[in-house]
């Protein structure tokens, strides 16, 4: 059964927030997330990606972690290994806890055809966030016939969405030399040990790399890459998303927010 985008009701002009701990219990969800009190910031953004939901009857909607691994080991169950989901770890190699998609954006089924829907609210003006949602679900979007990306955007950030569209072509529309796969990882490895005792030709290879590797793309492959490993760096490298996109198999949807939030837009992006 898919569980609704949020446990409590959640009226349009007044927001209620539930975390009595009873109710999730006897829902199934006793450790939800959604129990805890969260910011007004956080349930603004959360009204505006229901009202997104609740306006698109076509597809049937994912929201929960439980409900969205579920649904993609049936629908993948060779073609996507479980640690090439989209992840967030935390902890040692002993004791290690791992969030499955972890943006917590809800994800659409279409009811008569094979699409999935993928939404992404902008919180920010600057596209690194994105970026790393677009590598953190790459994996995911390879595996998949069809998809759209639908980003929801509010009007104060109209003028800044053709950074979104170059962020979104460069990640998923521009493989990566398959020549250069082996150096990148070497320089993903090299700075998250943070060791200061390599050769001196070894320094140089690294402060080369760090050179060539600090533009925006290769920091968000970064980011990923601490918690999901080298997958995110070879499907950077795949030519497939690129082709799914000419093929129209993939698409972006930039989409302005359909209701006015005027009033509440100073507290997006400060949960």
């Amino acid at each position: 059964m898919v569980k609704p985008i949020a446990v409590g009701p959640l009226h349009r002009g007044r927001l209620f927030h539930v975390h009595h701990k009873p109710l999730y219990t006897a829902l199934g969800e006793t450790d939800n997330r959604h129990r805890k009190p969260m910011s007004t910031g956080r349930m603004v953004e959360r009204l505006m990606v229901l009202d997104a939901v609740l306006d698109d009857t076509a597809f049937t909607w994912l929201a929960t972690e439980a409900d969205t691994r579920s649904y993609f080991m049936r629908t993948l169950p060779t073609e996507l290994p479980l640690k090439d989901y989209p992840r967030l770890t935390f902890g040692g190699p002993t004791a290690q806890t791992v969030r499955l998609f972890p943006d917590k954006m809800p994800i659409g089924i279409q009811r008569h055809g094979h699409d999935h829907r993928f939404l992404y609210l902008l919180t920010d003006p600057q596209p690194m966030d994105f970026r790393v949602f677009l590598v953190r679900h790459a994996e995911l979007l390879r595996s998949l016939h069809q998809w759209t990306i639908r980003v929801l955007f509010p009007q104060p950030f109209a003028r800044g969405i053709p950074r979104f569209g170059h962020a979104a072509r460069e990640a998923l529309a521009t493989p990566i030399n398959p020549d250069a796969r082996e150096e990148l990882l070497w320089y993903f490895r090299e700075r998250q040990t943070g060791r200061r005792d390599r050769s001196p030709a070894d320094d140089q290879r690294f402060r080369t790399a760090s050179l060539y590797y600090r533009a925006p793309r290769f920091r968000a492959l970064y980011r990923a890459w601490l918690h999901q490993g080298d997958c995110v760096v070879w499907a950077a490298a795949s030519g497939v998303l690129k082709d799914k996109l000419e093929r129209r198999e993939g698409r972006f949807e930039f989409t302005p927010l359909s209701r006015q939030y005027l009033h509440l837009s100073s507290l997006v992006g400060v949960a």
